[in-house]
């Protein structure tokens, strides 16, 4: 397992269990103690996690796991769950992207989207993360327009009043959501309420809203609120979801498109 790996891995269960004994996560990545101890000590040394004698508890009362360590996770399903977002975009559109592991693919597979490989602009994408930004400003045939803001670390989302002003005075084609949790009665939520209120008016501002979120999110809540359910008009998800639940989305009348 690469060093990678076990970080992911380390921060997951940290993430579930609040904390981690040295003896037991080597026993269940396979690997030494002492490698545990190395990898603790540097994810302390980075402010993810405090070492205690033995192991390692959550940084902090509120926890959140940075995107950059979160792109593991389910990462074949959110790259199926990307190709056919990106296949709902028509040419020419404006697209508003949040923040996210599966927008960051969403941004990817538009990139390399054939159809899209010229235009004046091919598309129009407006964001509010910085990584999408970069990774899309390369593309010249891509308008990319960034709301401005105060940079969130956990997330590259930029948050506040001056990504408000910009998204203000803009209208959009399409908004892809991203999502911590995605449920009938309580909407799509977020961990955040500073990066739900942006997304918030990235939808308000979109002829039509698409919810990207793999199946372990759906029927889950976060803390807060993006939209309501009724806003949305296309879940994509992935097979692994159970009918039941497509079926609860589909008779409120959202189109569930599982890959």
């Amino acid at each position: 397992m690469s060093r990678d790996a076990r970080w992911n891995t380390l921060l997951e269960l940290l993430v579930e269990r609040g904390r981690l004994d040295v003896e037991e996560a080597a026993a269940e990545l396979g690997v030494s103690a002492a490698t545990i101890r190395r990898d603790l000590d540097q994810l302390a040394e980075q402010q993810m996690l405090v070492r205690t004698r033995g192991g390692a508890v959550v940084h902090g009362v509120s926890y959140e796991l940075p995107l950059r360590y979160k792109t593991a996770r389910h990462a074949s399903e959110k790259q199926r769950i990307a190709k056919a977002v990106a296949d709902l975009v028509v040419p020419g559109e404006t697209v508003g992207l949040t923040g996210g592991t599966t927008t960051t693919e969403v941004a990817r597979a538009l990139a390399t989207r054939g159809d899209l490989g010229s235009g004046a602009p091919a598309l129009t994408v407006v964001t509010n993360a910085l990584n999408i930004a970069n990774e899309l400003a390369v593309r010249p045939q891509f308008k990319i327009v960034v709301t401005g803001g105060v940079a969130r670390a956990q997330s590259y989302e930029l948050i506040g009043p001056l990504a408000d002003g910009v998204l203000g005075q803009i209208t959009l084609d399409v908004a892809v959501l991203g999502v911590v949790a995605f449920d009938l009665l309580d909407g799509a939520t977020a961990h955040d309420e500073t990066e739900a209120a942006i997304n918030r008016l990235l939808c308000e501002r979109a002829e039509r809203v698409i919810v990207a979120a793999d199946s372990s999110k759906l029927g889950q809540r976060a803390f807060a609120r993006i939209c309501a359910a009724e806003t949305v008009g296309t879940l994509v998800t992935d097979t692994a979801a159970p009918p039941e639940t497509v079926r609860r989305f589909e008779e409120a009348g959202i189109t569930v498109v599982a890959v």
